[in-house]
């Protein structure tokens, strides 16, 4: 239950869940109202048809007693008229005169009988019932209680009261208390804001994975260009920041790539002026200190072509991959061991990925000594680990490991690194949708893991 309430708030804090609550709720209160006016039409034509009733039979009745008024008068004393009796005691009755029926009458005949119509209680329409107190049957019920109006009216001089009593119409049931309609107002207005809600904030998706795909890596493809005008507006604009995101990165890479190029010749005059030394202790240091300047500015351009990668993505065989590794590693005299496999096909730029390994395992026998390798799937998701056995990095650099330049532990060097290695792989997971870790294991050394999606 808590879950699905966590659910829930997370959808309503999102723009999808605002907009298909503010739409389910506008929909709510304007098919309510909607229903509320139909409601009171039906109910007003229910009066009127009511009124029209009362108002045929009266003036019928007055038609009668203008024809014939003493046999109308007998008719209605003897109950001999359905639906009409005379009244005896008209002012024993409490009724009190309804004035819109009364002009309505009033308008519809020109006879100078001054009528007036008042509702009155049903047991004035009843009194000459023959059949109301005899004894039923069995499943026979009693009738319905029949509408009752009494109608006065000057006949002949004198005043006479006439009860009407017309068949009870039932009042149309009210749509607002029907749960299974109102049940289905509020399903269609929740399946109709969703479908809207998520029609109106799919370009805002799509803009989302693709500046997720674009913050992974700088080659990624740009948006399809569809749906409304404003849409398209704006999903063109953020394929011109891609192309110009990735053009200013590709012109400091070949800056960079410029700047390295030209530097060479002036160093490599200086390595030659420098063998001419003849202090060989000194030679041999300034010797060291050029290669080392060298081996930067290589390092250097590596780091910064690490994010720029044009080559195809394809599915290898990851198996395959780390063991050449370790392979490769060992024929170089280093204890590079690959422990466990997978299995698994992964869709990578292989050098890209390559690269990353390569660097892993690099730090890993800079820093500690050996590297062991192992591939493992969890949930569908292919871990990939590098371990050392040395001292491992104090648990508050493991954060910094990753800048660029920063030794996160100089312990752990010998003297000869730049500080990038991990920048550089880091770089190159990304490029292939990945993520690096680092962490200290519990039986000593530095765990270097890297995640890729599922295979």
């Amino acid at each position: 239950m808590r879950r699905l309430i966590a659910r829930l708030v997370r959808f309503l804090g999102s723009l999808t869940g605002r907009i298909a609550l503010i739409l389910a709720v506008g929909i709510l209160i304007a098919s309510v109202g909607a229903l509320l006016i139909a409601e009171q039409g039906r109910r007003g034509e229910f009066m009127r048809i009511r009124d029209e009733r009362v108002i045929a039979s009266a003036l019928d009745v007055l038609d009668r007693l203008h024809r014939n008024p003493a046999a109308t008068i007998a008719n209605l004393r003897d109950g001999r008229l359905v639906g009409a009796h005379f009244v005896e005691r008209q002012d024993a009755v409490p009724v009190v005169e309804d004035a819109l029926l009364t002009s309505m009458l009033a308008s519809r005949t020109d006879m100078p009988a001054r009528p007036s119509i008042a509702r009155a209680p049903t047991t004035i329409c009843q009194a000459s019932d023959p059949i109301r107190e005899r004894p039923r049957a069995a499943g026979i019920e009693p009738m319905m209680l029949p509408d009752c109006w009494l109608m006065t009216a000057r006949v002949d001089g004198r005043s006479l009261a006439v009860a009407i009593d017309l068949p009870q119409l039932p009042a149309p049931p009210s749509w607002t208390t029907d749960r299974l309609f109102l049940f289905l107002v509020l399903a269609a207005a929740l399946a109709l804001s969703l479908i809207v809600a998520r029609l109106a904030t799919a370009p805002l998706r799509r803009l989302s994975a693709a500046a997720d795909a674009f913050a992974r890596s700088i080659d990624a493809e740009p948006v399809l260009e569809t749906g409304p005008t404003d849409v398209r507006a704006a999903l063109a604009t953020f394929n011109l920041m891609q192309e110009r995101v990735r053009a200013g990165l590709i012109e400091r890479t070949r800056i960079l790539a410029a700047i390295s190029h030209d530097l060479q010749t002036p160093l490599t005059r200086l390595r030659l002026r420098l063998e001419q030394v003849e202090d060989e202790a000194l030679r041999d240091r300034l010797v060291a200190d050029l290669s080392a300047t060298l081996a930067m500015m290589k390092r250097g351009l590596d780091l910064a072509r690490s994010g720029d990668s044009a080559e195809d993505w394809s599915t290898v065989d990851l198996d395959s991959v780390l063991s050449s590794l370790a392979d490769n590693a060992a024929e170089f005299g280093h204890a590079v061991r690959f422990t466990q496999g997978c299995g698994a096909l992964v869709r990578v730029r292989p050098d890209a990925l390559t690269r990353c390994l390569s660097n892993l395992i690099d730090n890993a026998i800079k820093h500690g000594g050996d590297a062991d390798i192992l591939s493992r799937r969890v949930r569908g998701t292919v871990i990939i680990t590098v371990r050392d056995h040395g001292p491992g990095i104090p648990a508050a650099m493991l954060a910094q490991a990753f800048d660029p330049f920063v030794r996160a532990d100089t312990s752990r060097s010998s003297g000869d690194g730049t500080g990038i290695g991990l920048t550089i792989a880091r770089a190159q997971a990304t490029a292939i949708g990945g993520h690096i870790s680092l962490a200290n294991h519990p039986d000593g050394g530095l765990e270097a893991t890297l995640t890729l999606g599922k295979a």
